[in-house]
């Protein structure tokens, strides 16, 4: 008798406790009506027969995964013989109603929930009927066949306190199980999240290579087999480099020391080498006017391009290079003019045929 007052106990409790976990995002809310037919196992202290019994449910989703139910119902079964008077007691109908709290694992097509109520109801046996108070509790599951139609059954005890009303003599507890099947039907739509368009704008059409030249070589882009070639230089139909003049690279009187505003052009040149290495070996050529001695020109113009040779490696440039001087030997103008001899004095890159 202990045991089953303990029992009873912590189902109520629990039902009271237990909506301090409720405050989580709101989800499906919506209002249901669920009717549902009922088997009733009596329990052994009735000394009755099972019966069946159904009812409604009124009830609202509160969120993810707790609803709450107003339930009103009615079950009867067959009495009991009397042992100390031989008399057969007659049939125990039962009408009451319940508030439940159901808690789901998880919704979903097929939805496990445990439930948890307490209640009233009024037991009748000929000549007699006695009010009392119930909890329940129990394990069920919802199977959805449609956005407003569910399946629902689950399997609860009920604990029935008659408060000494001595239905049957030697106990005011009853101890039955019930087993619910039935439906739910919600009210209005379901909620769905809602579904923002993805607007797919289509990619910028790519310019047209034929109109584009990036490196300002005369060779459109969808011909150049050779981006990045340095302003000034003579290319190929290919946009390959062939030769170029390094203008303004110069160096001091009668020296092949380099000028400081030579070095700022040498650093341009090797940065677009190293971007853009060539294959091809690269002739740096020096030339020089034609005034003093042939054979010092020609000193002087070898030791001119290698000096150009020798910066461009200490600045990371990887292609192939030699130095060759040419003195006087290839004027591009008239060395009977100062205009012309500084024309003449000059240091070209020469990228050769393999």
């Amino acid at each position: 008798m202990y045991l089953k007052k303990l029992m009873a106990s912590a189902l109520l409790a629990g039902f009271v406790a237990t909506p301090s976990a409720w405050a989580e995002e709101l989800q499906d809310d919506r209002w249901y009506v669920a009717p549902f037919g009922t088997f009733i196992k009596s329990g052994g202290d009735r000394g009755a027969k099972d019966g069946w019994g159904g009812g409604m449910g009124f009830g609202k989703m509160l969120n993810e995964h707790f609803n709450v139910e107003l339930r009103g119902f009615y079950q009867g079964f067959s009495g009991y013989n009397n042992a100390e008077t031989g008399q057969t007691k007659g049939r125990w109908d039962l009408t009451g109603g319940s508030a439940d709290l159901q808690y789901y694992f998880f919704r979903d097509t097929f939805s496990p929930y445990i439930v948890a109520g307490i209640g009233g109801m009024n037991t009748s046996v000929p000549g007699d009927s006695a009010a009392s108070i119930t909890g329940e509790g129990g394990v069920g599951f919802t199977y959805e066949l449609h956005d407003n139609f569910l399946l629902r059954s689950d399997v609860r005890y009920r604990y029935n306190n008659n408060f000494n009303a001595n239905l049957r003599p030697g106990t005011e507890e009853y101890h039955d199980m019930t087993v619910n099947v039935g439906f739910v039907i919600p009210f209005g739509e379901k909620p769905r999240a809602a579904i923002t368009p993805v607007k797919f704008e289509p990619e910028p059409a790519a310019p047209d290579c034929s109109t584009l030249d990036s490196d300002g070589d005369g060779v459109n882009d969808c011909l150049d087999k050779c981006p990045g070639t340095i302003s000034g230089s003579k290319v190929d139909a290919q946009g390959c480099p062939i030769s170029i003049e390094l203008k303004g690279v110069n160096f001091r009187f009668d020296s092949a020391e380099l000028t400081e505003q030579a070095k700022i052009i040498l650093d341009g040149v090797a940065e677009k080498l190293i971007a853009y290495p060539q294959e091809k070996e690269i002739e740096v050529q020096g030339h020089t006017s034609s005034e003093g001695g042939y054979n010092y020109n020609m000193r002087l113009s070898e030791r001119r391009s290698q000096s150009v040779v020798d910066y461009l490696k200490a600045k990371g440039v990887t292609d192939s290079m030699h130095a060759k001087g040419y003195g006087p030997n290839r004027p591009i103008a008239d060395n009977r003019t100062e205009a012309g001899r500084v024309q003449n004095r000059r240091v070209e890159l020469i990228w050769m045929e393999n």
